[in-house]
């Protein structure tokens, strides 16, 4: 691509305001294709509701749009002629016919040498580069609709190969002077065998293209619900949210409202769509078959539920399901009854939905047994299935689903004790999440974001996130990322020694409602509750947490859960009571996938030994707990297993490996000096870890102090002798 400066740009790219919503700037900068000063001008004209992520972003920044125009139609008309057919070619489907359709017609392509003068765009052996995506929009957008007819109609004379039929008829329709619908059935069919070859984008422009050419205004509504739902599986959450606004589509207006909306409002609007895609047999969006739309339907909607940690929610679709006769996902009848405490009839229920997790099924289903395997206790199997359910999706062209399956993946590589590999794979979901305008979800990963935080000592970074998460959150009716978040602010008192602060917010957590808490969270936190509450003296309030994480865990036979609830038992003990409760729980532990957990077991066994003066197996359990803590990259936790060493008068090192840069930085320092060592500024930083320039300054400046130098000069070298 040409290199020289844009003169429509200027050398001088704008910045965005620090207040706009993380999701609105991430979007815009998509939608401005990187462009600064487009994704500043768009900024600028921004409404209310669409600065806070509620209506769709415009399409085009139209002040920057006439500059492009001015330089285009500066060029002799032989020039546009030629960049026409190259931005006809590109925009807005790529159909790879450029150089077959200059041969066809035998153009001279020698006045393209004019565009390469002016920086325009220039030629190569597989066609036209333009210099930007605007440049190539105005080119197209300055051609009189006879010149854009003529070279449409030659694009698709051209296109005859195999599998380029659907890129024929996008050409042909755009070809059209007005309404038919033998192209309106044409397009529409075009955009099915698009839609099967998994190129939702290519299916979007089809069947949006068949609405415009269709005379029957049912037909286009149809259509546009159609092109949407599209959009949204292309990722483009805005064009999904431009074309429903035209239609009176509930289901897809309840899936947009679940993952940037009100939680409360999808679940509304997508048990009412179940309920009329079963009863009137109303073609559906999504499917051919009413009855499999309704399935589907139930499904979102009990994700809404989950999200909201709504009981009643939870009870009002399983009802629905009931009486339309469908048998609905096992996690919607398993949550129902676990929150009301059947928890033998939530046990099957989970296991059938967490037994449905082959390779190649449904994304949606996939996501629901990793969840149902998730309160199970079987990370394992949530990661198999959360995993399955990504490589399904992108297979399918349905992108939009991977970042959703990342959010419970999360859960199941934080409690494994992957904090370090998992965050950057959490990281990278947080960004696609924003990209492709799922809000919500991007909250639900913050949130988890804050608890890996939280385990790997970086305490600005937890506190910072677990804000965002919440503060969005409350105002959604989001009780999932609530209450993760205010978990993580939680586990970090816990490891800081915070007792008191930690027992207060887990009491906080177990009082919340919906949109507020949630009751699958309280249950994850009761063992760190129980711990907060025994330190502070409260073992009444304790026991009583216990008492009901016992009955799950003995009903569903998780050795983690088994182990924690052994756990629980021994700090509610005292003396050899406690010793063996103890190793109960470390026998436990040897059977299950939780290995951060059995290393706090044996902190807190190790500590539990040194009061009884067994000195020797205290130092052996104190010894493991501190390698596995530096192992997962905990040093909070690690600092806390070499204080009972001292204790002991056990000679530790201050830290294992004092050469070894992982072993002296937290695993964000150790991000942010590698990246400011690559020659990155704090605010280029901040936009790729999705935090605020206050927060990498602060980190830098520890990274400085931890290392013991002043100035990226010896980072640089530090981090290359490393």
């Amino acid at each position: 691509m040409v290199t020289s400066v844009n003169p429509v740009r200027g050398p001088a790219q704008p910045e965005l305001g620090p207040s706009l919503p993380e999701g609105v700037r991430v979007r815009i900068l998509r939608t401005a294709h990187g462009d600064r000063r487009a994704a500043a001008e768009l900024a600028s004209a921004l409404t209310e509701r669409q600065l806070t992520g509620l209506d769709p972003l415009p399409a085009q920044p139209p002040v920057l749009l006439r500059a492009y125009r001015q330089e285009v139609r500066a060029l002799p008309d032989t020039t546009r002629r030629l960049l026409l057919l190259a931005a006809a070619d590109q925009y807005p489907v790529d159909t790879h016919a450029f150089l077959r359709a200059v041969t066809a017609a035998r153009l001279d392509t020698r006045p393209l040498v004019t565009a390469e003068v002016a920086g325009v765009a220039h030629a190569t052996a597989g066609g036209i580069v333009f210099r930007d995506p605007w440049t190539r929009i105005a080119a197209y957008e300055t051609a009189s609709v006879t010149d854009r007819r003529a070279v449409h109609l030659l694009l698709a004379r051209v296109l005859r190969g195999e599998g380029e039929s659907p890129r024929r008829s996008w050409h042909r329709g755009a070809a059209a002077l007005g309404p038919s619908r033998r192209l309106a059935a044409e397009l529409r069919a075009a955009a099915h065998t698009a839609r099967t070859a998994g190129d939702p984008v290519l299916a979007c422009a089809l069947v949006e293209r068949a609405a415009a050419l269709s005379p029957e205004p049912g037909e286009r509504a149809r259509l546009l619900a159609r092109a949407a739902a599209d959009a949204w599986r292309s990722g483009d959450a805005d064009r999904a949210r431009r074309l429903v606004a035209a239609t009176d589509d509930d289901a897809l207006g309840g899936l947009l409202a679940l993952r940037a909306g009100n939680a409360t409002d999808a679940f509304d609007a997508l048990l009412t769509a179940a309920v009329r895609y079963a009863d009137d047999g109303t073609e559906p969006t999504r499917t051919d078959h009413p009855q499999h739309a309704a399935v589907h339907l139930l499904a979102r909607a009990t994700e809404a539920a989950i999200y909201t940690g709504d009981l009643r929610r939870c009870r009002e679709a399983a009802a629905v399901a009931d009486r339309l006769g469908i048998v609905p996902p096992g996690t919607l009848g398993g949550l129902a009854a676990a929150f009301e405490g059947r928890y033998d009839d939530a046990r099957d229920l989970l296991k059938a939905a967490a037994g449905r997790c082959g390779p190649g099924g449904d994304p949606t289903l996939l996501i629901h047994s990793g969840i149902a395997a998730l309160m199970l206790g079987d990370h394992t199997a949530a990661a198999t299935a959360t995993v399955r359910a990504a490589a399904s999706a992108r297979a399918g062209g349905d992108g939009v689903t991977v970042p959703q399956a990342m959010e419970f993946r999360a859960y199941a590589d934080f409690w494994t004790g992957r904090p370090r590999a998992a965050e950057a794979a959490t990281l990278e979901a947080l960004r696609q999440a924003y990209t492709t305008g799922q809000d919500n979800g991007a909250c639900h990963l913050q949130a988890a974001l804050a608890m890996f935080a939280a385990v790997t000592g970086d305490e600005d970074v937890c506190r910072e996130r677990a804000e965002a998460a919440r503060s969005y959150a409350l105002a959604r009716g989001l009780g999932l990322p609530a209450a993760l978040a205010l978990f993580a602010l939680a586990f970090l008192d816990l490891s800081t020694g915070r007792f008191a602060a930690s027992a207060a917010r887990l009491r906080a957590l177990a009082g919340f409602g919906p949109g507020h808490g949630h009751r699958a969270i309280r249950h994850i936190a009761t063992p760190h509750y129980v711990e907060a509450a025994v330190r502070t003296g409260d073992t009444r309030v304790a026991r009583a947490a216990h008492a009901d994480y016992d009955h799950w865990a003995r009903t569903v036979r998780s050795p983690d859960d088994l182990a924690l609830s052994a756990r629980c038992r021994a700090l509610l003990a005292s003396g050899a009571e406690a010793v063996e409760h103890y190793r109960t729980a470390l026998d436990l532990h040897a059977s299950g996938t939780r290995d951060f957990e059995r290393a706090r077991t044996e902190l807190l066994f190790g500590g539990a030994l040194r009061r009884l003066r067994h000195r020797t197996e205290a130092r052996d359990r104190l010894h493991s707990a501190l390698e596995a803590f530096e192992h997962f990259g905990s040093p909070q936790c690690a600092a806390a297993a070499r204080t009972e060493l001292r204790v002991l008068g056990e000679p530790v090192s201050p830290v294992r490996g004092a050469d070894d840069l992982i072993a002296r930085l937290t695993a964000q320092q150790l991000m942010v000096a590698r990246m400011a060592a690559d020659g990155a500024t704090n605010r280029e930083i901040a936009a790729r870890l999705l935090l605020s320039p206050r927060t990498i300054d602060h980190h830098l400046r520890g990274v400085f102090t931890r290392l013991g130098i002043r100035s990226r000069i010896e980072l640089v070298r530090l981090l290359g002798e490393g």
